[in-house]
């Protein structure tokens, strides 16, 4: 029986991956502060005791706005790939590496959607960790799946989704501003999950896209989501410029998930259908999560 590890196994992706992987092999998950793979030395010794035919990787420093002050953001999106794509390349293991839409600058034209083959250039200092990652991966592996997705919530840890739910439940009849000039695509993390695992199981390489079909912005986003759960809201839309971040964060965030789209695996619906669904499952429970709070 293969074995297969999950690095960030306590993650919003990590712990959707670990149930999407059960049956297909042996599953270990690993996580900080277990051990630190960003650490050579200790990467290698674990992956060694591991053995693992498959690894992937949902392990990244995803604080964007942090990174952009925080150099550690780079040990966790470039050193931690990297360790795990040498030893993979070394042992002929498969990596599944996640990645992100911050590799782009955002810039394209709204509403015409990225492609795998368009050249990466980031803006912030996240999208730059993010992209190193990818790079050191490619160099030292020729086994890989490169999946870069946005805009990602699920049932476990925080998210944009949690983060407004929580605003409206804290502070009843207040008005929120939410960005209205962002476009991208929202992507449950067990359908990414599931993208994942039909991307190992084929055995398929290269850089590919995995996010939802269709668009929306943040506003459109927390609307529809509040409104599924039917709990009243008071969000008015609003500009980037209106909302300033640390980060410079992409007007268009919208993928083409072209790559497993020619290859017949891409398993994504409608983003809408993806939230219905979500909402259905797990919206009693994040609701009580954040009433706990």
């Amino acid at each position: 029986m293969q074995k297969i590890l999950i690095t960030g196994a306590g993650g919003q992706l990590g712990s959707d991956c670990l149930r999407t992987f059960s049956n297909a092999g042996e599953v270990v998950g690993l996580d900080l502060p277990e051990v630190d793979l960003s650490d050579r030395d200790a990467c290698r010794a674990a992956l060694d005791r591991i053995k693992p035919g498959i690894v992937v990787n949902c392990a990244a420093f995803t604080a964007v706005d942090v990174c952009e002050t925080d150099p550690s953001c780079w040990k966790g999106n470039r050193d931690l790939p990297k360790n795990l794509a040498e030893w993979c390349g070394a042992n002929g293991a498969f990596l599944a590496h996640v990645s992100t839409d911050y590799v782009f600058p955002g810039d394209k034209p709204l509403f015409q959607a990225l492609e795998e083959s368009e050249r990466p250039n980031p803006i912030s200092e996240y999208g730059r960790s993010k992209l190193a990652g990818e790079q050191a991966v490619t160099e030292a592996t020729d086994r890989f799946a490169i999946l870069r997705t946005a805009w990602l919530y699920g049932a476990n840890g925080n998210n944009f989704l949690k983060t407004m739910l929580r605003l409206t439940l804290q502070h009843p009849g207040k008005t929120f501003k939410v960005v209205n000039d962002q476009y991208g695509s929202p992507t449950w993390s067990m359908t990414l999950a599931k993208q994942i695992r039909a991307v190992v199981d084929a055995e398929a390489t290269g850089i590919f896209h995995a996010s939802s079909e269709g668009y929306c912005t943040w506003y459109d986003l927390a609307s529809s989501f509040l409104d599924q759960l039917n709990i009243e809201h008071h969000f008015v839309p609003c500009t980037s410029d209106e909302f300033p971040t640390p980060t410079k964060r992409p007007q268009n965030s919208i993928l083409e998930n072209g790559h497993a789209k020619a290859l017949g695996l891409n398993i994504f619906k409608d983003w809408k259908t993806e939230l219905d669904e979500f909402v259905r499952m797990h919206g009693e429970t994040v609701i009580e999560e954040i009433r706990a709070l």
